[in-house]
């Protein structure tokens, strides 16, 4: 049965009225660990190459912002264990094509498909001018798009509820929406699922949306900053909040106006410590954080009574006494952390002439270097270390059309003929950071 055309889409928001009939999905082990989630879709996309590179159309080609930042996560987490770690939901169409299916599949991801018959998959034109700048992108949706929800994971796979991270890509105020919702279906999940178990906030990385980066929205997203871990647009949407371009006039990035940018943004907020990420094509990425303090309890042992030979004197009068623990001899006082805050470059994996020839489509780029960052919090790293995770994750996204290529298993699984732990401490050798580790 040939399916029906498409109604004409909405470039903005998901079909008004429709009904999902739902035909299967797969169901994730109640007890499974989730380190990375992304409330991304899944688009089948259409890539129409700068006309100076003389290439046909790309087609059918799995795409959208929340599979490649489930492959940038994907990445550092092989078979059989980490794997299955990372998860989306995956809206499958009448029109879905077996293959892809199957592609995504070899991840041994915990991806949901989730499967419709009564609509079509969503899909997207990519076009690109420039060759050297992703950022000069048109794009729109051929198809009508499928938005996710806190919904979604909770009635498809509430235990999606207990990832570590979170991947948004919206506009500020949905954002502010999801992070609500989230929260919420959360601690309801704790309280009746799990109710002796402590759970900690998941780290939130937010990608704003491109068309709503502009002055208008401005007011808004200095609102959502409190209620995320790290804000990365990149250097063209920074710059479209403060009225701005972020590009030079020979199309490259405009570094200076990405540090200026995240000082202006972040003086707008002196009261709390945010972090910027802010990526910026071949240039690399820049990370921007205000510095703060962080008021923690801590026991000091010895210091109830009178002064003792062990009593240590400047731990005693280092700080404020609070109150006297419940315990012989502690007493709790409260210490104020310094963050001195991070203003640093670092440079992408592929740069200069050699880079250049390595890139062969840019489409996916950042969503896949969100993958990487956001899994890296999850697992305790540094953002330093974090953005390092994402620059090596972009690395293989951008080195072919579509997807990379996966070989091997478990020790032996390579990308693109690479182990991703051995680019990984390549580069982290590279900026300074230490070998870092990944598999």
């Amino acid at each position: 049965m040939t399916p029906p055309p498409p109604p004409e889409p909405d470039p903005t928001d998901a079909v008004a009225g429709e009904e999902e009939v739902l035909e299967s999905w797969n169901e994730i082990p109640p007890t499974q660990e989730i380190d990375f989630v992304t409330l991304g879709m899944f688009i089948i996309d259409e890539i129409h190459h700068p006309p100076s590179l003389s290439l046909p159309p790309s087609l059918n080609i799995p795409g959208g912002a929340g599979t490649y930042s489930l492959l940038g996560a994907r990445l550092f987490s092989p078979p059989p264990l980490l794997s299955s770690t990372t998860s989306m939901i995956i809206d499958c169409g009448s029109d879905f094509p077996p293959s892809l299916s199957a592609h995504l599949s070899s991840w041994q991801t915990s991806a949901v498909f989730r499967h419709n018959a009564d609509r079509l998959t969503t899909k997207g034109y990519n076009g690109y001018s420039n060759p050297l700048d992703p950022s000069h992108r048109a794009f729109r949706y051929l198809t009508p798009k499928r938005r996710l929800t806190t919904d979604d994971l909770a009635s498809l796979s509430p235990v999606l509820l207990t990832t570590k991270s979170l991947h948004l890509i919206c506009s500020p105020l949905r954002c502010q929406e999801l992070v609500t919702t989230f929260l919420s279906a959360r601690k309801r999940y704790y309280s009746h699922q799990r109710p002796s178990e402590e759970h900690t906030r998941p780290v939130i990385i937010w990608e704003p949306v491109p068309d709503l980066c502009t002055p208008e929205e401005l007011l808004n997203c200095t609102n959502t900053l409190p209620m995320v871990d790290v804000c990365s647009p990149n250097h063209a949407e920074l710059a479209g909040f403060l009225g701005g371009t972020g590009v030079l006039e020979d199309g490259g990035v405009d570094a200076l106006a990405v540090e200026k940018g995240c000082e202006q943004l972040l003086a707008s907020m002196p009261l709390q410590s945010y972090t910027l990420v802010v990526r910026a094509g071949e240039k690399g990425a820049y990370i921007a954080r205000n510095g703060g303090r962080k008021r923690t309890m801590k026991k000091v042992v010895g210091h109830r009574g009178g002064l003792t030979k062990e009593t240590d004197m400047e731990e005693l009068f280092r700080g404020l006494v609070m109150g006297v623990g419940e315990e012989e001899g502690v007493v709790a006082r409260e210490e104020i952390e310094v963050d001195e805050g991070v203003e640093r470059w670092l440079p992408a994996y592929w740069t200069g002439e050699k880079g250049r020839e390595k890139v062969k489509d840019a489409t996916g780029g950042g969503n896949t270097f969100l993958g990487g960052l956001g899994v890296a919090l999850a697992r305790g790293k540094g953002i330093e270390e974090a953005v390092g995770w994402g620059a090596v994750a972009a690395s293989f996204a951008i080195e072919q059309v579509g997807m990379p290529e996966l070989k091997g298993e478990g020790e032996e699984e390579r990308w693109n003929g690479e182990r991703v732990g051995e680019r990984l401490k390549s580069f982290m050798e590279r900026v300074g950071l230490g070998e870092g580790e990944g598999k």
